[in-house]
């Protein structure tokens, strides 16, 4: 399965920020936002990734990220000129793709806490059909909402922030999809706001091809897309770095953990980062691993 992070868009509900950088660029506490999304993939066993962003983002990621191989990695990328909907990330990562699964997460969503609940659903994925995350919110009606059968996970309905939720369970930026997604993604027809609609993807794999998750109590899921959820976020992943001296989202060290580099293209990446908390980090982690 390859993985694609969608971090495109104008970030308007963040404007001045987004002015001079992208809301993907902006920092979560300590690394940027993107770090988080990008762990969330390498946390989950994926190694080939499309990053797709605007023209204008597009250097900064590449100075950032680079093509990922310091992390054992290979990060691909791909420009998104108008933000045309979510499904354009298939049919813009088609050749990427190249007929394999795909999980697509969006480049502003933070999830912390045990991913087993991820790496489960992606052993178990259907090889013809499509999978959704379903997390309890306390505002269903700010959110796509799911509702499905709780012993069989068969989903009932899917709804885009309802006046009236038939289900407290939201739809976070998290999706597997088949091979076939890409295909179906250019058949789509575009909603009056004239753009393709992640719902209508879903809803082409009904009845019988979708299958949702309920993702656990214990799991933190942050949407980072207005200034208060960034606040909120950063004074998160703060207060749990603090309390355990522990990195939240530090890419070489995940790399190193799940295996994709060895200890000594570990210690040479330590090297070629700068005098900093975060080297320290690192340098610490190497002794102590």
């Amino acid at each position: 399965m390859k993985g694609i992070i969608l971090a495109g868009g104008s970030g308007s509900r963040l404007y001045p920020m987004t002015k001079i950088i992208t809301k993907q660029l902006q920092p979560v506490y300590d690394k940027p936002m993107i770090y988080y999304p990008l762990s969330f993939l390498m946390l989950g066993g994926m190694t080939e990734i499309l990053l797709i962003t605007t023209a204008n983002d597009l250097p900064h990621f590449e100075s950032l990220l680079g093509n990922g191989s310091h992390l054992g990695i290979k990060i691909s990328y791909k420009v998104q000129d108008n933000p045309n909907g979510l499904p354009e990330a298939f049919i813009l990562g088609e050749k990427f793709l190249a007929g394999d699964d795909v999980c697509l997460i969006l480049g502003d969503n933070l999830f912390y806490g045990d991913f087993d609940f991820f790496r489960q659903a992606k052993l178990n994925f259907k090889k013809d059909g499509a999978t959704i995350f379903a997390y309890s919110v306390s505002d269903p009606k700010a959110y796509g909402v799911v509702e499905f059968d709780k012993n069989s996970k068969k989903v009932i309905s899917i709804e885009e922030k309802p006046e009236k939720p038939k289900s407290s369970y939201a739809i976070p930026g998290l999706y597997l999809f088949d091979s076939t997604v890409s295909e179906r993604s250019k058949k789509l027809a575009k909603s009056p706001r004239g753009e393709l609609e992640i719902v209508d993807l879903i809803k082409s794999y009904l009845p019988n091809d979708l299958k949702v998750e309920i993702i656990p109590r214990g799991i933190a899921w942050l949407d980072t897309g207005t200034p208060r959820s960034l606040l909120d976020a950063s004074a998160f992943i703060g207060a749990i770095e603090e309390r355990q001296g522990l990195k939240v989202a530090c890419l070489e060290e995940i790399a190193f953990r799940m295996g994709f580099i060895n200890r000594e293209a570990f210690q040479k990446t330590i090297e070629n980062i700068p005098k900093s908390s975060y080297r320290m980090y690192l340098e610490k982690l190497l002794l102590d691993l």
